[in-house]
């Protein structure tokens, strides 16, 4: 019936605990109690009470086989089984191979001194039973001493590794948060970049906006110099009527004098609009050396309030540079915290370690990876900026080269005007000199008729007085025109000043920008600089934090070695022990007396 019962129990998974005491189990029962530990994974407690279990050998030593085999029994009940010493090798030799029986009870039955020994030198390979009762069985006191003490190393063993467990586990937790901090930390730094980023990317579109709003108002400018060359030739050729105008009044002088008056009045009024026509003239260029002022007043505040923010971003890339170094110096903090609780548990544990180092081995190939990515998405972010540094500088230059162009037309036209002006007044002379000649000529025909003339003295006398007087008069006009002409050359030349004046200003306003584009471009490269000298300092960060985890890893390793050691002196201090509990037995009067009997 026992056999037909185990038989069916062979393939059961719900058993959990199975109580056959004081059914007389012989040797078909052993047996079948051996092929269901073999078989069964369910059962956790096994009663076998007043069976009588020793007396059969070989269904015993098949029922220690099964034992042997399984994995799964806590508990074992062989009270008063009549198991003898020869039974108790047969359960030790199963119980060195055993690793899941928790509580085995032996009372009553005829272990003895020799059972006793055995089932001691099966608890030193044996490190998961916990209870072991031996009453009642004519085992020594030190025997049992020695069964209780391996009994209570195999308890601390199995609290030790259990604290180590849980030791283990909140140290992954720690790790794990610290992964975490870190990484957050890393974003942190990742978002500050890209925020820095933009702002540059906002104050190069600003500085576009600037280069484009200094370009427009070069254009004016270059439109106002167009529009005073049109007013020069304007007055050119207001300059040219007047000198036909005076040459046909010296042509008409000998033949009306009445129209002559009206003309010079014409003239005289003339002169006094262009004259008119040049205070409107100044006026107009002083409203627009104002204007030109107040732009560059704006350029200046512009240029103050790009300073100002090149500062912001120094302060801020200073704290971050802060933040690194405080964020640094916790890890450190924690990873010295790390190191003396690891120092701790190698001390207390051994077995854990390899654990731990294979875990330790992944999460530093992580670390190490998820480095290299950064490393490699902040190379590629630093080239970015370089290449949006060498299209600013190539912006730059081209300003440069448009800024030199136009200077270099400003000259010619300075050039130009200078030689029109010489021109002009070298033409006024020759036509001055010319309507001189004539006069002088007029003046001797005029004598030579008085002479030829002689009857005719008195009308001659009185005609020469007119005429004396009237080239008197037209002498008086002749320096009045020339005293005008002096005031027309010397309003061109103070005007030509004003324009000389006006294209210094305008030249030493872009000697300034490009001044303050020089200082921007160094502001530039102290900011990149500043950028190589972090990314540097957080590579040597991550190089010192290399080398910790490589000391981390030297000493985990110097501490295996020390426990290694610490096994093999355990090792053969239990086999002196050993030797010396054989050896004072066999020199003992039980001992001789057991080898007689």
């Amino acid at each position: 019936g026992v056999r037909l019962l185990l038989h069916g129990l062979c393939s059961n998974t719900t058993v959990k605990s199975l109580d056959l005491k004081g059914n007389n189990l012989r040797t078909v029962g052993a047996e079948a109690l051996g092929k269901l530990l073999r078989q069964n994974k369910s059962i956790r407690s096994l009663t076998l009470e007043w069976n009588s279990l020793g007396m059969w050998e070989e269904g015993f030593s098949f029922f220690c086989q099964g034992l042997r085999a399984n994995n799964f029994l806590q508990r074992l009940d062989l009270r008063n089984n009549q198991i003898n010493h020869q039974g108790a090798g047969e359960l030790a030799m199963a119980l060195a191979q055993n690793t899941s029986l928790q509580e085995l009870d032996l009372r009553w039955n005829n272990i003895g001194l020799l059972g006793g020994r055995a089932l001691l030198n099966c608890l030193h390979s044996n490190k998961t039973l916990k209870r072991l009762e031996l009453a009642g069985n004519s085992v020594p006191g030190d025997i049992l001493k020695a069964v209780e003490q391996a009994l209570d190393h195999n308890q601390d063993r199995e609290a030790i590794l259990s604290e180590a467990q849980n030791r283990v586990n909140i140290l992954s937790k720690e790790v794990l948060s610290l992964k975490d901090e870190k990484n957050k930390q890393f974003m942190d730094f990742v978002d500050t970049v890209d925020k820095q980023k933009e702002e540059k990317a906002r104050s190069e579109k600003l500085s576009a906006a600037r280069v484009s709003q200094l370009q427009e108002a070069l254009d004016e400018q270059y439109s106002i110099m167009n529009s005073l060359k049109t007013k020069l030739q304007m007055t050119e050729a207001a300059l040219a009527l007047s000198e036909q105008k005076v040459h046909n009044l010296g042509e008409l002088l000998n033949a009306m004098k009445q129209e002559q008056n009206c003309v010079a009045e014409c003239h005289l009024r003339e002169l006094q609009q262009q004259k008119q026509e040049g205070a409107d003239r100044e006026g107009r260029l002083l409203h627009e050396l104002s204007a030109a002022s107040e732009k560059n007043l704006l350029l200046r505040n512009q240029v103050d309030e790009l300073e100002r923010k090149c500062k912001v971003q120094q302060d801020q890339l200073f704290q971050v540079k802060q933040d690194l170094t405080n964020t640094t110096a916790e890890l450190k903090l924690r990873a010295v915290e790390a190191e003396e609780r690891l120092e701790t548990e190698k001390r207390r544990f051994k077995q854990s370690l390899e654990d731990m180092e294979s875990l330790r081995v992944k999460e530093v190939d992580r670390m190490t990876q998820h480095m290299e990515a950064s490393e490699h998405s902040m190379h590629n972010r630093i080239q970015r900026l370089e290449a949006i540094r060498i299209s600013l500088e190539e912006e730059l230059s081209q300003v440069k080269a448009a800024a030199l162009t136009e200077r270099g037309q400003a000259e010619e036209e300075l050039i130009r005007v200078r030689s029109q002006a010489r021109l002009e007044e070298q033409q006024q002379l020759e036509h001055l000199k010319e309507k001189l000649r004539l006069m002088t000529e007029s003046r001797d025909e005029a004598q030579n008729c008085c002479l030829k003339q002689k009857e005719m003295v008195a009308e001659a006398q009185a005609k020469a007085k007119q005429l004396s007087l009237y080239a008197d008069g037209l002498r008086r006009r002749l320096d009045e025109l020339q005293q005008d002409l002096d005031s027309k050359e010397e309003e061109k030349v103070t005007e030509l000043n004003k324009v000389k004046v006006e294209l210094q200003e305008q030249i030493g306003h872009l000697e300034a920008e490009r001044a303050a584009q020089d200082g921007l471009r160094e502001k530039i490269a102290a900011l990149e600089r500043q950028l190589k000298a972090l990314s540097s300092n957080h590579r040597e960060a991550l190089l010192d934090k290399e080398g910790e985890i490589s000391l981390l890893l030297e000493k985990l390793r110097m501490k295996e070695a020390e426990i290694s050691r610490l096994r093999e002196e355990e090792a053969q201090r239990a086999s002196f022990l050993q030797n010396a509990i054989m050896a004072y037995v066999q020199g003992s009067p039980l001992g001789t007396h057991s080898s007689r009997k």
